[in-house]
């Protein structure tokens, strides 16, 4: 019965990585599920439940699974994922089936790449499904334990030990834990999970929660043993107008258990909800970038105005080119400066840094200032808070400096970049002090 059949496995490309993906189903609406710590998009089909819960969702809607790169049938690679380079890897294959946007469905580990994914890409998410997740890995364990509870879980790692908190009600089932650990060994090395597992710990998504403007729905049991409930509680209060359903029972593994009430609550949530595109459309996160030329007013006296305007044009042309590069947007030029957006966190400071170095070499310093946040967009230009941070960080850094806040370091977790502490400052017109950071690569 074709019905019946498993779907294909395909791949979608993210810069130079194949990213495995599976679809299910053609209903009107595309669905794509966020997979947690790891996964195996073909042999997840093997466990008890999982297709049954798929197929269920696909009679509303396009089903979309793939697995994280490093892991299931995904390219391998060292080390982990940034979710910046994961927010990546969900657009590619976005991209992939033709789906301009979609529901996305965050499950355990991947709510917080779910949620950051929907605050910097409200045009492609219609509405956003939180299942068993929380919004920092650091409230599940103390620092102190870290160290000792990965070594716990790779010590174990192939064994099926992880059912015991995952699908707990089949814990005590001999095959299914044969099962989870087959799960284990084919969906990541233990060096690869023990890389996620550390900088996981490290993603704090709590001050982009807000930010987040699509329909929202979190949904947690009770009696989940992997994420605690109260998790789920704070997950659901920081992202506004978010509707919260817990459930008394059940395992943490979505597709466990009496799956059906979960089913019913995200049916209604997406076929029975008119979103708005005004917010959306008007309002999204983004990382800002402000940089301008360090005593511009007295080159520009030694220069003359002719030679000053010269260097400016060619000042304005590299920042052009280096913005594209990195996948930003120039906003627009401010006389010795430049105003630009970026979707992605790294991306903006590496060109930030890239962009310095280039300047100099034309006999420029620059400085530059970066933060994240939700922005406002009027037309050509953007305004915010967000912005205003941008501008008065820059005006905190050195020259040939870039300073970012706190922000912008605890979302590149993992990027491969450094950061010199600065120090906490009081930025003109903003509330709190602002801990701010010097980056280099």
């Amino acid at each position: 019965m074709a019905d019946l059949e498993l779907p294909a496995t395909h791949y979608a490309l993210s810069g130079e990585v194949h990213v495995a993906y599976q679809t299910m189903g053609s209903g009107p609406t595309d669905i794509v599920i966020v997979p947690g710590l790891f996964s195996h998009v073909e042999f997840l089909h093997e466990l008890p439940g999982y297709t049954d819960f798929l197929r269920r969702l696909a009679t509303f809607g396009r089903i979309i699974t793939f697995d994280k790169r490093g892991q299931g049938l995904s390219d391998k690679m060292s080390g982990a994922a940034s979710l910046e380079t994961r927010m990546d890897d969900v657009r590619a294959v976005m991209d992939a089936v033709g789906s301009q946007r979609s529901v996305i469905v965050g499950f355990s580990e991947g709510c917080a790449m779910s949620a950051l994914f929907a605050a910097t890409y409200p045009n492609r998410v219609s509405q956003l499904v939180l299942i068993g997740g929380f919004k920092r890995s650091a409230d599940r364990i103390a620092f102190e334990a870290l160290d000792e509870r990965i070594a716990q879980i790779l010590k174990l790692w192939g064994s099926g030990a992880m059912i015991k908190t995952i699908v707990t009600s089949l814990a005590a089932n001999p095959r299914a834990t044969d099962q989870f650990g087959k799960l284990e060994r084919l969906s990541a090395s233990p060096g690869t999970i023990r890389a996620y597992l550390y900088l996981n710990y490290s993603i704090d998504v709590s001050s982009i929660l807000p930010t987040v403007r699509v329909p929202t729905l979190v949904l947690h049991r009770a009696t989940d043993l992997q994420v605690p409930v109260e998790l789920g509680k704070e997950l659901a209060a920081s992202i506004p107008g978010a509707k919260y359903i817990e459930y008394p029972g059940g395992d943490h593994a979505f597709w466990s258990g009496d799956p059906e009430p979960l089913l019913g609550d995200i049916e209604e949530f997406v076929t029975g909800h008119r979103e708005s595109s005004v917010d959306r459309l008007e309002r999204v996160l983004a990382t800002v970038l402000f940089t301008d030329i360090v005593d511009s007013t007295r080159r520009a006296a030694e220069l003359g105005d002719r030679k000053w305007r010269q260097l400016l044009d060619a000042h304005d042309q590299l920042a052009q080119r280096m913005v594209e590069q990195y996948r930003g947007t120039v906003v627009k030029t401010t006389g010795d400066g430049v105003l630009a957006t970026f979707d992605g966190p790294g991306r903006a400071v590496r060109c930030a840094m890239a962009f310095g170095t280039a300047a100099g070499q034309m006999n420029i310093q620059l400085r530059a200032g970066l933060h994240i946040g939700e922005i406002e967009l009027r037309g050509q230009d953007i305004g915010g808070i967000a912005v205003h941070a941008a501008a008065r960080i820059m005006a905190q850094s050195q020259p040939g400096e870039v300073l970012v806040s706190r922000v912008v370091t605890d979302l590149v977790a993992g990027a491969g970049l450094q950061f010199a502490e600065r120090g906490s400052h009081k930025l003109k017109g903003l509330p709190g002090r602002w801990n701010l950071f010097a980056a280099s690569s």
